[in-house]
């Protein structure tokens, strides 16, 4: 199929932790069906997979997460010792900006907008220009994880605050479709994501190297005072998620996408990132099953 013969499309990438790694499994179904996709808006998750992939290197952060460990995820996560949040996030970004290069906003060939929030004036904050991982770093910024990121003098925190799927970036688009994947869907037993934990004996991927080099020797500090806070962050990440879920189908009520998909909050944990071949595996069977027979 020719260019010209695509449908295009503009992608809305919703916010929910390692639920967003589901984005690839869409991403990947929508290439293999005939649609281009033009623009993205992208909350928190959103953001940073739609980053991403404008950015052309999709494949090599597939290829990352999927070699990632529950080890390494507690390695990458530098502790701020602030009240504002538990972990500083710069290491993760260093450590994407390595994987994908110090792209600026502007020069991506896909229209791109990461939704963030400025919470002291009750307002989203559209970012579309300067470095990506500015805008991404501002976007994922979890309250009570993540300490504010300040942009232009703003603290922002994560989109998804007021905003978990948002279509309203997109609504100047001059494509043929808009789709929107929200990670908040109603709970749902079949969706559960359950795997054994075989992290001791896990087989060793070429790109386990790659992760190493990026990552401190810190563990112990880290898990015991990750351990020490971890009952109260899952509370309050619970019931972030529930309000997510809330407001995402208030606001694609409000604002309607041409389709859209959903994946069910209890899909995996925030965290679990160390599921990432199960959940993009599930953004690819629920894309099929919400897309498979559009016209």
């Amino acid at each position: 199929m020719s260019v010209e013969d695509k449908k295009t499309v503009s992608l809305v990438l919703g916010s929910g932790g390692a639920r967003g790694l589901a984005h690839i499994g869409v991403i990947h179904w929508l290439e293999e069906n005939g649609y281009l996709i033009k623009a993205i808006s992208g909350c928190s998750m959103g953001a940073l997979i739609g980053g991403i992939y404008a950015a052309g290197k999709l494949d090599d952060f597939e290829n990352w997460v999927r070699a990632i460990t529950k080890i390494d995820i507690v390695t990458l996560l530098d502790l701020s010792w602030k009240k504002s949040g538990l972990v500083k996030g710069d290491k993760i970004i260093n450590t994407l900006t390595a994987l994908v290069g110090d792209v600026v906003i502007n020069e991506l060939p896909i229209k791109y907008t990461a939704v963030a929030a400025d919470i002291a004036n009750e307002k989203e904050v559209w970012i579309n220009s300067g470095r990506l991982f500015d805008a991404i770093r501002a976007s994922i910024s979890l309250p009570l994880f993540f300490t504010p990121f300040r942009y232009n003098d703003i603290e922002l925190i994560d989109g998804g605050v007021l905003n978990p799927v948002p279509i309203a970036p997109t609504f100047s688009d001059a494509t043929d479709l808009t789709i929107a994947v929200n990670l908040g869907g109603k709970m749902d037993k079949i969706d559960k994501v359950i795997i054994e934990d075989n992290s001791i004996n896990e087989k060793k991927s070429p790109f386990s190297d790659k992760i190493t080099e990026f990552v401190a020797s810190f563990k112990d500090a880290t898990t015991n005072h990750i351990s020490k806070e971890w009952g109260a962050y899952d509370i309050a990440n619970q019931a972030f998620d529930a309000m997510q879920s809330t407001i995402a189908r208030q606001k694609l009520a409000a604002y309607p996408a041409d389709y859209f998909i959903e994946i069910a909050r209890n899909s995996c944990g925030t965290l679990e990132f160390n599921l990432a071949s199960e959940m993009i595996e599930l953004g690819y069977e629920k894309a099929q099953k919400s897309l498979g027979r559009v016209p």
